[in-house]
């Protein structure tokens, strides 16, 4: 794997950084030493904001605007990560909406909205960074799911949410079977319930507390490290035993 950029690491993109697990990731990325881009959608000043902060750890640090849910400007966003860092050796995809209703009352504006932030601008960025990194011979893509999608458990109330981290997972397995020879390495990190989630069901946690963002960053900076080399199309759920 290429190390171009000169934070040392390479370039880093993780997508919806400007806030919560993105904001801990791509700041705990730049302490590792990686250049890191801030994605963000509508939280410029915010995104400004962390890619300052990032700046601090002595590596590159940027701040790029897209919609990821839209295929030209989640392929642009990569594109531009690349140029601007100098190389691109991992992408975090972390956005992805979150919608809890009644079954009955989903609509199709929001079962499609589900998809395309969750599974679509993972596939478009997916699809962007891997001949980039083919070419810088390797990478690591990380891609964030759901506690508990792999197990298909009925949860009426996050259907159209759980059915899109499923369709993550699945996708995310065959993109590292299919580059398992090319030095690029495609899992996930599914969080159970964190401490900023938007629902806090406290009797369902058997360990009787939310994660801490620390505790998701650290899966997702081993799955980076040199001794996750062998380590593909595995997914680590950071869930205190939820949905177990």
């Amino acid at each position: 794997m290429a190390d171009a950029a000169p934070g040392g690491r390479g370039g880093a993109l993780v997508t919806g950084s400007a806030r919560g697990i993105g904001r801990a990731i791509v700041l705990a990325l730049a302490g590792d030493g990686y250049d890191v881009a801030v994605h963000y959608r509508r939280s410029r000043d915010a995104a400004a904001a962390v890619a300052e902060q990032a700046g601090r750890s002595g590596v590159r640090a940027l701040a790029l605007q897209a919609d990821v849910t839209l295929e030209g400007e989640a392929r642009g966003l990569v594109s531009a990560a690349h140029r601007q860092l100098g190389s691109l050796s991992v992408l975090v995809n972390n956005v992805g909406n979150y919608h809890y209703g009644p079954l009955d009352r989903l609509d199709a504006t929001t079962w499609h909205a589900m998809f395309d932030s969750n599974l679509h601008a993972t596939f478009y960025t997916c699809q962007t960074a891997v001949p980039l990194m083919r070419a810088a011979g390797g990478g690591r893509i990380v891609n964030i799911g759901y506690a508990g999608a792999e197990r298909l458990e009925a949860r009426p109330g996050i259907a159209a949410y759980a059915a899109a981290k499923t369709a993550v997972i699945l996708y995310s397995k065959a993109l590292a079977r299919s580059e398992a020879a090319t030095g690029i390495t495609v899992n996930v990190v599914s969080p159970g319930v964190m401490e900023n989630s938007v629902t806090q069901p406290a009797r369902e946690l058997p360990m009787g507390r939310p994660g801490r963002l620390d505790e998701l960053v650290a899966a997702v900076r081993y799955l980076l490290s040199p001794e996750a080399a062998y380590v593909t199309g595995t997914t680590l759920e950071v869930a205190g035993g939820w949905n177990l």
